[in-house]
């Protein structure tokens, strides 16, 4: 809980260094409206390529004024939690980094006395790759920036085939080890396998998730026929400190984390 109140009062900084701002600027606002008669006749935008040509753009007093500010950001996000074994992205159909993150979300079925027999990770929420070696808390939190709780929920084998179909319209989410998946390049479920049994569309499956997936967003609407959800809202609860967990764990008992490609999904 300590990386949460030290990195609060910096989203509080920013957000007053914005309110400033924009006070500072409404009267030159208000008076440019007065005194001119403006419409605005269109919107054109452009992309800004941001890298290291920027570093050489030294400005020595935003430097002195962030200073401060940086010190503690760097004693947040530097502290190492574990390691990995190769350099892990995400994408679809299957990836390392998706597949690792579903597999640690059965994996944390234990601290909330649950057992689910799959998990899954929306792709979408997957923001950032991680690159071999050293994992910090900054590297964690850049993978799961959002605010985003475990869940579990339970859903009928009918409702888990259904689950797989639009996994098949979106080319793929993140699931745990287990699932087979085989779509069409037409984007249409083929086949599904569950720990080499097909699904009993009359039997109930145990799925660890995420809170934001299971309201049925990111196109898999099947989540919302789930029944015995168990999502709590603390902090504790969100996924950087449970996918930091694993990591710590692994650390301790002297292993490097990994994850490969295994065929969980694929696309005839």
């Amino acid at each position: 809980m300590i990386f949460t109140h030290l990195i609060v009062p910096l989203h509080k900084y920013v957000f007053m260094k914005r309110k400033i701002m924009a006070w500072g600027l409404l009267p030159l606002l208000l008076l440019t409206s007065c005194r001119s008669q403006y419409e605005m006749s269109g919107i054109e935008r452009s992309r800004i390529l941001v890298d290291q040509r920027y570093d050489a753009l030294n400005d020595g007093e935003a430097d002195a004024f962030m200073a401060p500010y940086k010190q503690v950001v760097d004693s947040v996000m530097s502290p190492v939690v574990g390691e990995t074994a190769r350099y892990m992205a995400a994408y679809r159909p299957e990836s390392e980094l998706s597949n690792l993150l579903a597999d640690i979300l059965v994996w944390a079925g234990k601290v909330y006395h649950e057992e689910p027999v799959f998990g899954v990770y929306n792709m979408g929420g997957i923001r950032a790759a991680l690159a071999q070696g050293k994992v910090t808390f900054g590297d964690v939190l850049d993978v799961a920036p959002f605010e985003n709780k475990i869940a579990f929920v339970t859903l009928s084998g009918e409702k888990v085939m259904e689950l797989f179909r639009q996994m098949a319209m979106t080319g793929g989410e993140a699931v745990s080890h287990g699932v087979q998946l085989v779509f069409t390049k037409d984007h249409q479920l083929k086949s599904a396998l569950l720990h080499g049994k097909e699904i009993d569309p009359a039997a109930s499956y145990r799925i660890a998730s995420i809170d934001y997936v299971v309201q049925g967003n990111d196109k898999m609407e099947a989540f919302k026929a789930k029944t015995d959800v168990n999502s709590p809202q603390e902090e504790s609860n969100n996924l950087r400190y449970i996918i930091m967990d694993y990591f710590r764990e692994q650390m301790k008992q002297g292993k490097v984390v990994d994850s490969q490609i295994e065929g969980r999904i694929i696309i005839e």
